[in-house]
C-alpha cells in the first residue's frame, strides 16, 4: 500500500512540546544511544584482544543478558504502565535507572585481572572462566540497569504528545542529544590507551576502568536534571484506568499486525548490522592498520565522531523528508542508505587511502539515525491505534516488546560476531601476548627515562635521595609479587602439551625456573640497598651517589625477567601456528623474524649500561613489536566479505516486512480524532450524570 500524498499540517499549541522538555527527554538518549552501545561493543572487543578470552565465549555471555531482558523488559514496561505515585508513573524508574546505570557501568570496567589474581587459580582456563562470569555478572546488572531507565522512558515519550509529526520531533531529541553524546564515545577506546588512564604497563582495559570514572561523573547530575524537569501529560488520563493484568498486556501486543510488521523490521536490520558490528572495530586495526591498536584507535575514534556528527545533522533531513513521504516510506529509504553503504565499504576499506572509511559512515549514520528514530515514533502511532481498539493506553508494554526484539537481536548477533571472528581464524593470542610484550617494554622504557633525571648527587638535587628510597620500595614490592607468581606458576599442572612445540614444556619450565632465580636474587639486593638508603644521612655525597647509581639497575632487573618470559610465550605462539597453518607460511616467518629481533636484543640487554643507550634499545624494540599483532591474509579477507555481506542479505528481508505495514498518516490522524470524539462523548456522560446526581 503507498502512503497517500500529504496535505499540510500544523501542530495545535497543546500538542505543541515546549524546549525544556524537548532538551530533559532528550538527553535521556545518552543512556541507549551511547552507554549501550559501549557495553555491547567496547566489553568484547577489550575482552578479546585486551584480555583475551575467548571472542566465542565472549559472544555467548552477551546473549544472556538479552534472554534476562526477556523476562524482564516487559516486567518492567507493565509495572511502568500501572505505577501511581505522586511523581508519576514513569519519573521513579528514571530517577532509579539513572542512578544505577552510573554504578554499574563502572563497577563493569573493575574486571579482576593481573599475575596476583591469576595465581588463585590452578589453570589459565580457570582464572579465563573467573573473568567471564564477572563479565556476565557486572553486564547483567548494567542492562538491567539501562532497562529500568529506557522502557519507561521511551514509554513517556509516546504519551507527552499526540500529535503524529511531534512525537517524531520528540524522539528525534533523543536521537540528536544521544548521538552529540556517542561523538565522545569512539574516542573512549583512544582515550583509554592513554597513558595517564592505563599507566605505562598497562593496556585498554586498565585505561577503561578509570574513564569510566568520569562517565559516571556526568550521568548522576543529568539523572536528577531530566528526572525532576520532565511532566507526565498522559498521567491525568492514566490513573483514572484500572490497573491491567500482565498477560493482557502482553496479548495485546502480540495481537496487532503492524506491530508485528515493525519490530520484524527493526529486529532484522538491527540483527543483519549488529551481526558485524564487533567486526567493524577489528578491520580498521587490523587490515586498515596492519595491527596498529594506537593507530587504529584513532581512526575509530575520527570516524565514531564522523558518524555522531552526520547523526547531528540528519536530525534535520529526516524531520522535512518524513512529513514529506510518510514514515513507511522514510524508512524504506534508510534501508537503501545503508545498502549503499555496505557496498561502498567494498572500495572505502583500502589500506593506502584509510580515510575513505568515512564515505560508509556518513551513509550508515544516516540511515541508521532515520530508522531508529522513526520506529521508536511509529510504536507510538501503534498505541493509538491499540487505544482506539481497547480503550487502555499499554506504552510500557508496546515499547518494552519493541526493544526486547531489537536487543535480542542485537544479543544474537552478539553470539554470531564471536562465532564469525572465530570462523576468520582471528587470533586473539597473538595479540594479547604482544600486548603483554608491549606492556613490559613500555613499562621498562617508562623507568629507563625516569632514571635519565638523575645526573649524580649535589646539595642542589639531594631530593633524589627520597626518590631513590620510593623507587626501591616500588620494586621491591614488584619483584616479591612476581617473585610469588613465578613460584605458583612452576608448581602449576600445565593444562596440555603443545602437541606442534613437544618441548615446549619443559623450556617454559627452564625460563620460569631462571627467571625465580634472578627474581630471588633481586629481592635480597633490593632490601639491603633499602637498607643502606635508610642510612644515607650519615653517608656522604660520594657515597651516596653510588649507591643510588648501584640501585638503578635492580629496579629493572624484575622488568626485564617480565618481558623475556613474554618474548618467550610469543615466540612460541607463532613458532606453534607457523606449523598447523600450512596457507599461512610466510605470513608467521615474517613474525618469527621479528620477534627474534626483540628476543636477541632483550637477551644481551644489561640493566647496568647507561640509560641513554637502555633507551635507545627499547625504542628500537617498541618500533620492531606494533608488527607483531598482524593477522593472516584469509582472517583479514574473510573479515570484509562477512562484514560486507551479512547486512545486506537481512536488508532485503527487512524491506519486505515493512511493505506490509499498513498504519498510514492519514489513518493515524483519522485515529486521532475518533479518540477525541470518544473522550469528548465520555466527559459529557460524566458530567451528564454528575448534574442527574445532584
Amino acid at each position: 500500500m503507498k502512503e497517500e500524498k500529504k496535505q499540510e499540517h500544523t501542530t495545535k499549541p497543546e500538542d505543541h512540546i515546549p524546549f525544556s522538555q524537548l532538551a530533559a527527554y532528550g538527553a535521556g538518549g545518552i543512556i541507549p544511544i551511547a552507554l549501550f552501545n559501549i557495553a555491547g561493543i567496547l566489553v568484547g572487543l577489550m575482552g578479546n584482544i585486551s584480555l583475551g578470552l575467548s571472542a566465542f565465549w565472549l559472544g555467548f555471555i552477551l546473549i544472556i543478558p538479552r534472554l534476562w531482558d526477556a523476562l524482564s523488559d516487559p516486567i518492567i514496561g507493565h509495572l511502568s504502565d500501572n505505577t501511581r505515585t505522586r511523581w508519576g508513573r514513569r519519573r521513579p524508574f528514571l530517577l532509579i535507572g539513572g542512578l544505577l546505570v552510573a554504578v554499574f557501568f563502572v563497577v563493569m570496567w573493575w574486571i579482576p585481572k593481573g599475575d596476583m589474581v591469576r595465581t588463585w587459580f590452578p589453570t589459565e582456563s580457570g582464572f579465563h572462566a573467573f573473568q567471564l562470569c564477572y563479565i556476565l555478572f557486572a553486564l547483567l546488572l548494567f542492562f538491567t540497569s539501562v532497562n529500568i531507565f529506557e522502557i519507561p522512558h521511551g514509554a513517556l515519550g509516546m504519551e507527552m504528545t499526540t500529535d503524529y509529526h511531534e512525537r517524531t520531533r520528540l524522539f528525534s531529541a533523543k536521537s540528536f542529544i544521544g548521538n552529540l553524546f556517542a561523538m565522545s564515545t569512539p574516542w573512549l577506546f583512544a582515550l583509554a590507551s592513554m597513558e595517564v588512564f592505563k599507566g605505562p604497563g598497562g593496556n585498554e582495559a586498565d585505561g577503561m576502568r578509570y574513564v569510566s570514572i568520569l562517565i559516571a561523573a556526568i550521568l548522576v547530575p543529568l539523572t536528577l536534571w531530566w528526572t525532576f524537569t520532565l511532566r507526565e501529560p498522559g498521567f491525568v488520563k492514566a490513573v483514572k484506568h484500572e490497573k491491567t493484568p500482565f498477560w493482557k498486556d502482553m496479548n495485546a501486543t502480540i495481537r496487532n499486525k503492524n506491530f508485528i510488521m515493525l519490530t520484524l523490521t527493526i529486529f532484522t536490520l538491527a540483527m543483519g548490522f549488529n551481526f558485524v558490528q564487533l567486526l567493524g572495530s577489528y578491520i580498521p586495526i587490523f587490515y586498515v592498520f596492519g595491527g596498529d591498536k594506537v593507530a587504529g584507535a584513532t581512526l575509530l575514534g575520527i570516524n565514531g565522531t564522523v558518524w555522531a556528527i552526520t547523526g547531528l545533522l540528519a536530525v534535520f533531513p529526516l524531520n522535512w523528508i518524513s512529513p514529506k513521504i510518510g514514515k513507511r516510506n522514510t524508512l524504506t529509504v534508510a534501508i537503501l542508505l545503508m545498502c549503499l553503504a555496505q557496498l561502498s565499504k567494498i572500495v572505502c576499506y583500502n589500506p593506502n587511502y584509510p580515510y575513505l572509511i568515512i564515505i560508509p559512515t556518513v551513509l550508515l549514520s544516516t540511515g541508521m539515525l532515520f530508522f531508529f528514530t522513526l520506529g521508536s515514533s511509529m510504536v507510538g502511532d501503534i498505541c493509538d491505534e491499540e487505544e482506539l481498539r481497547t480503550g487502555y493506553r499499554s506504552e510500557g508494554s508496546f515499547y518494552s516488546i519493541f526493544w526486547w526484539f531489537i536487543k535480542m537481536g542485537t544479543a544474537l548477533a552478539s553470539f554470531v560476531a564471536g562465532i564469525l571472528i572465530v570462523l576468520t581464524m582471528f587470533d586473539e593470542n597473538q595479540v594479547t601476548k604482544v600486548d603483554g610484550l608491549q606492556g613490559s617494554i613500555r613499562a621498562i622504557r617508562s623507568k629507563v627515562q625516569y632514571w635519565e633525571g638523575y645526573k649524580g648527587l649535589t646539595n642542589a638535587n639531594r631530593e633524589w635521595i627520597g626518590n631513590t628510597r620510593a623507587q626501591c620500595s616500588e620494586a621491591l614490592e614488584e619483584a616479591k609479587e612476581y617473585q610469588a607468581y613465578l613460584e605458583k606458576e612452576i608448581q602449576k599442572k600445565q593444562e596440555e602439551t603443545n602437541q606442534n612445540l613437544p618441548a615446549y614444556q619443559g623450556q617454559r619450565k627452564n625460563m620460569l625456573l631462571n627467571a625465580l632465580t634472578s627474581t630471588k636474587s633481586t629481592v635480597i639486593l633490593l632490601e639491603q640497598a633499602k637498607l643502606h638508603l635508610g642510612k644515607t644521612i650519615q653517608a656522604g655525597p660520594v657515597r651516596t651517589d653510588s649507591l643510588i647509581r648501584n640501585v638503578i639497575p635492580l629496579t629493572l632487573r624484575a622488568k626485564f625477567e617480565k618481558a623475556k618470559i613474554v618474548t618467550f610465550e610469543l615466540m612460541s605462539h607463532l613458532k606453534s601456528k607457523s606449523l598447523e597453518t600450512k596457507n599461512s607460511k610466510t605470513h608467521y616467518q615474517g613474525l618469527l623474524q621479528d620477534i627474534s629481533f626483540v628476543d636477541n636484543r632483550l637477551v644481551v640487554m644489561d640493566a647496568s649500561s647507561p640509560m641513554t643507550i637502555l633507551d635507545k634499545e627499547l625504542g628500537a624494540i617498541e618500533n620492531e613489536i606494533v608488527p607483531l599483532t598482524k593477522q593472516t591474509p584469509y582472517t583479514l579477507l574473510m573479515m570484509r566479505v562477512v562484514e560486507i555481506g551479512l547486512p545486506l542479505l537481512l536488508s532485503i528481508f527487512s524491506i519486505f516486512f515493512i511493505l506490509r505495514y499498513t498504519l498510514t498518516e492519514k489513518r493515524s490522524r483519522e485515529i486521532k480524532e475518533l479518540l477525541k470524539q470518544r473522550n469528548a462523548e465520555r466527559s459529557n456522560q460524566t458530567n451528564l450524570s454528575g448534574d442527574q446526581q445532584l
